[in-house]
């Protein structure tokens, strides 16, 4: 005889059912339509493989030191980075030892740690000019990338001389000895360059720094590939990229005429993206160049990348925030069909974090029913042929992708770290749905009125001091 709590139960689950058919709808859909957009990058990526125009170029280096065609300047933001900003001075001062370099780091006047390990990296090398951002920190990297250009250009003025190219790079960054000059040769056609960024395997970390691993391989060893090769937008990745001075002074002015200061927007948290794609709305044109050295490595921009979840999360919150929520307010929508293209895939991190969300969800509740039936509960609705259909091509898809990841992953780590970034998808994923709640919540707080601060990355250590230097033939 069935009870008053049986009959609540039945209902309860009944209910249940009918709510996983719904979401089974939902994450089925929405995967299928990310798998299209994956699988046209796919098929160009191909294409353009087999017609041989994404063929990797070989740059010869060797240790005689060549000049550079421009002088250069490189803008180094440091808050809070005194573990790793003497190391990478140290590393790049040595295998970047041009008379026509400048390096500019920007060090916050509460932040006495920082200063005493840039001025140890300098050395005393009179091509390190330390800058004091007359603030406390933190404010926005724009806001200490804005000090930098405003001290730059007043040594400009001092000196009556002009730099031709500014290069950015990160306190953690490990730069490649050929990649100042590969970037020097590539601004003589384009107005912005950007190398591909390799994140270094971490021992201690396999998983959560590891995923970096597989993520960045496969989106600087295709899909940037295929944006170039198609003509789209370049964004910059903030680091590895390098801008030509005059192009940069004409962005200064022109926001200096919305009251602003220097080319960088201060309110914006990846003003490295928005740059990128401002220049190519200007009408500039950019290049990614992913070439390797005669030794077969990568010319790239080494570095560590969080080894915790809390720091991986708030990494991925920033970039989120900015690029999909800050990028749609403050670049809207223009291009031809192809920049649409990329910035609806840019901008899909809010989407595909719910979506993923909705698809972790669905095992709970599919692990409820299931031990509801075992418990002698029948099923009261038969999945439709449509939603059996959905769900056997979104599982294809999840297969051909994870073969993508693993076929990256591994020709770049080895087959080990291959087949450990297929085992590592989930961890992304879950990473994926915690940053993007944040970032919505983040975004937000600012629509109240809160101000965006640098919620950077702490780094403990730099790979010019735990890897092999590439200098070290």
């Amino acid at each position: 005889m069935q009870t008053g709590a049986d009959s609540i139960l039945l209902q309860l689950l009944d209910g249940l059912q009918m709510m996983e058919h719904e979401m089974l709808l939902f994450a089925a859909f929405w995967f299928i339509v990310g798998a299209i957009d994956e699988f046209a990058v796919d098929l160009a990526y191909l294409w353009l493989r087999a017609t041989g125009k994404l063929k990797a170029a070989t740059v010869a280096f060797d240790k005689e030191v060549r000049p550079l065609s421009r002088r250069t300047a490189v803008f180094v933001p440091a808050w809070q980075e005194s573990r790793v900003i003497r190391h990478m001075l140290e590393h790049t001062l040595t295998v970047w030892p041009h008379d026509s370099l400048s390096i500019y780091v920007g060090c916050y006047r509460n932040d006495s740690a920082t200063i005493e390990s840039a001025m140890k990296g300098a050395g005393g090398d009179t091509r390190v000019r330390l800058v004091i951002v007359d603030k406390d920190g933190p404010t926005t990297k724009a806001d200490c990338l804005n000090r930098l250009y405003a001290a730059m250009a007043d040594d400009e003025q001092r000196y009556d001389m002009q730099y031709e190219s500014v290069i950015f790079h990160d306190a953690e960054d490990m730069v490649h000895p050929a990649a100042l000059s590969l970037i020097d040769a590539g601004l003589a056609e384009s107005d912005f360059v950007q190398l591909p960024v390799r994140p270094e395997p971490q021992p201690a970390s396999r998983w959560i720094s590891g995923h970096y691993s597989d993520e960045f391989v496969e989106a600087h060893g295709k899909t940037m590939a295929v944006r170039d090769a198609l003509g789209a937008a370049i964004p910059a990745a903030g680091v590895g990229c390098g801008f030509a001075r005059n192009k940069l002074g004409e962005l200064a002015v022109e926001r200096a005429r919305d009251g602003a200061v220097g080319p960088f927007a201060e309110e914006c948290l990846t003003e490295d993206y928005e740059l990128g794609l401002t220049f190519s709305q200007s009408g500039s044109n950019g290049r990614f160049l992913r070439v390797r050295d005669e030794f077969g490595e990568l010319v790239a921009t080494r570095s560590f990348f969080p080894a915790r979840l809390r720091d991986a999360v708030r990494q991925k919150t920033r970039w989120i925030h900015g690029i999909a929520f800050q990028g749609w307010d403050r670049l809207g929508w223009s291009g031809g069909p192809v920049d649409l293209w990329m910035a609806l895939r840019d901008r899909r991190g809010p989407l595909t974090a719910l979506v993923l969300g909705v698809a972790y969800a669905l095992v709970v509740v599919e692990a409820i029913l299931a031990v509801a039936r075992l418990a002698g509960w029948q099923d009261t609705y038969v999945v439709s042929e449509l939603l059996r259909s959905m769900l056997v091509i979104s599982f294809a898809a999840f297969a051909w992708r994870a073969l993508w990841r693993f076929a990256f992953t591994a020709s770049e780590y080895g087959l080990a770290e291959g087949v450990l970034a297929v085992l590592r998808i989930p961890v992304a994923n879950i990473i994926a749905i915690m940053a993007g709640r944040r970032a919505f919540m983040s975004y937000i707080a600012t629509l109240r009125g809160a101000e965006p601060l640098w919620d950077k990355t702490a780094h403990e250590s730099h790979p010019a001091v735990d890897l092999r230097p590439v200098t070290a033939r």
